[in-house]
């Protein structure tokens, strides 16, 4: 945490206090999983404690029409389920504030909240919730409006506090706004930049579990993986390339520009590809709509290599659960001092099983370190292992990251100082 301004030596008596979360767990007007939302709860219990008056944010979905740059504004990714959670959580007193588009680009007048903030200090409200941060014209933009926006935001605070890890982009609201406030990292984005230190300082061997639906965006934390882990596991469609590529497979539904990413990276790694720990077993299948008898079976590794290569072998849907029984598997997951997991195995809609099998192995093993990102790896945990997620939970041993992507951006960077939004803070 070397040089990052920490809110806990910052002066919030009688401060309006802007902080940006990474609530982004709303789906359809609502709430999918309270798991983001609890983590920043100590944040702002401290800043009630400490005196301060917070203005909350964050986004939710991505309600931008990236071709025409509109701005679809509608109750499904609604600030509004967040509000009610914590009103009844905390038992507090919070409103969302109405602010109207100026047009089809966006929110660009924020002249209502000088009234909404003149409420929080007379006390007739606990906090504000501003409107979802991707309604604003300048959140996400690339020129002056960026800056447009985090000025006039900042105007109505005294203080920012960043406590959105996951929110790892640079957009205005997580970048922008520290260059016109006193800008300091919340308790959960302290918590989590510590923790990342067990994945650039990992008790050894660590092994790293990585899957994906596309290899490109996972070339740069996969580079520096091999390189600092003792094993590394691929899963997904990033383990399908990686077959593809070396074994010269027709596997359904992997593209050539998969196939030329996963080729890249082996050439890249060359002197650290001992380090893959291929997994035996997968599950192919003929459909990747339904689960239906006799359209899928498991095969092993070395039955591929036999397959007519003129035709498609149908799709890799899961890393069979046989693969997490295989010795020369089993050996180096209870060998480990500490796991990184960001994956899914497979298609988990169809088959979680692979899933099941890997992080009841990883489970298995008492003493190494856990530290899971990935808001799907996390999701499936608690939904397909529910009794062993539950115990994890308040397991020391364990650590869930909020944000998957700031986790491997931070790995590919080398740090977590690699992340704009952090900078920000400080510089």
């Amino acid at each position: 945490m070397k040089n990052i301004p920490l809110m806990l030596e910052a002066d919030l008596n009688a401060k309006v206090v802007l902080i940006r979360f990474d609530h982004n767990i709303v789906k359809k007007g609502k709430i999918k999983d309270p798991m983001r939302i609890d983590a920043t709860i100590p944040t702002i219990l401290h800043v009630f404690k400490k005196g301060g008056l917070p203005i909350l944010m964050t986004h939710v979905g991505r309600p931008k029409d990236k071709a025409t740059n509109t701005i679809n504004i509608s109750d499904n990714d609604s600030v509004q389920a967040i509000v009610n959670y914590l009103n009844q959580k905390l038992q507090l007193k919070g409103c969302a504030v109405d602010l109207k588009a100026a047009d089809e680009y966006g929110i660009t007048d924020l002249s209502p909240l000088a009234k909404a903030v003149d409420c929080l200090k007379a006390g007739k409200c606990d906090y504000i919730y501003l409107p979802n941060t991707r309604w604003f014209k300048g959140e996400e933009a690339k020129d002056e409006n960026a800056d447009i926006f985090a000025k006039d935001l900042a105007s109505y605070a005294d203080v920012y506090i960043n406590d959105a890890f996951g929110s790892w982009q640079p957009h205005a609201s997580t970048f922008n706004v520290a260059k016109y406030l006193p800008a300091y990292a919340g308790l959960l984005m302290e918590k989590e930049i510590t923790n990342l230190d067990k994945v650039f300082s990992p008790q050894q061997p660590l092994v790293a579990v990585v899957a994906g639906s596309k290899f490109d965006t996972k070339i740069g934390p996969l580079s520096a993986l091999i390189k600092d882990a003792e094993t590394l596991v691929l899963g997904g469609v990033i383990y399908n390339a990686y077959l593809a590529a070396k074994y010269n497979l027709n596997i359904t539904g992997i593209g050539e520009d998969d196939i030329a990413a996963a080729q890249k990276f082996m050439d890249d790694s060359k002197d650290h590809l001992s380090k893959i720990l291929e997994l035996p077993y997968v599950v192919v299948s003929q459909s990747i709509k339904e689960r239906k008898e006799g359209s899928w079976e498991i095969k092993h590794i070395s039955e591929l290599k036999e397959m007519d290569k003129s035709k498609p072998m149908g799709f890799i849907l899961d890393a069979a659960p046989e693969s997490f029984c295989d010795e020369a598997v089993v050996k180096r997951f209870s060998e480990a001092g500490s796991f990184f997991v960001n994956a899914v195995m497979g298609y988990s809609a169809l088959f979680p099983e692979g899933s099941m099998a890997m992080y009841s192995l990883i489970d298995q093993n008492k003493n190494a370190a856990k530290l899971f990102g990935g808001g799907d790896t996390i999701q499936d945990f608690k939904t397909y292992l529910p009794g062993i997620f539950a115990l994890a939970q308040n397991d020391e041993k364990y650590y869930f990251f909020t944000g998957g992507g700031a986790v491997l951006t931070s790995i590919e960077s080398g740090s977590a100082q690699g992340m704009k939004p952090v900078q920000a803070l400080i510089k």
